[in-house]
């Protein structure tokens, strides 16, 4: 199956539980302008959590500590790619954000603010509310 990939998100949640939102280039082929967390599609075979920690180290300049599964998503995108996505609960091991090119804006956003965290996101964020609220 070609258009089947695996991607992996870090839900990089700091000592205030504030959640890392990055925000999406204008000119993005997929969801220009919108607000997210960081996310990679691994490569055919890679290690998701090394993908991760790649990845996330890349878009932020943040080296995480990956904590827990926190959700899984399976859809398939506006071009037809079906995403299997496997969302992790990150703690960051220091604050010295750098964005790469692929995102203009990020915002540390309380998890409990419903109108900032976007929609999709809600499930993961009350599966954190729930399950490790204060606990990082």
């Amino acid at each position: 199956m070609d258009n089947f990939r695996i991607a992996v998100k870090s839900f990089i949640v700091n000592s205030e539980n504030k959640i890392l939102l990055i925000k999406r280039r204008s000119n993005d082929v997929h969801k220009p302008g919108s607000w997210n967390i960081h996310s990679g599609r691994l490569k055919p075979g890679e290690d998701p959590f090394l993908g991760l920690k790649r990845k996330t180290k890349e878009e932020t300049n943040i080296d995480i500590e990956i904590m827990n599964p926190l959700d899984v998503q399976h859809f398939t995108r506006d071009d037809n790619q079906i995403i299997t996505m496997l969302i992790f609960l990150c703690k960051p091991l220091h604050n010295n954000i750098k964005l790469s090119e692929e995102h203009t804006e990020f915002q540390w956003t309380n998890i409990d603010n419903k109108e900032q965290i976007p929609n999709w996101l809600l499930s993961s964020a009350n599966n954190f509310l729930k399950f490790y609220n204060k606990n990082i």
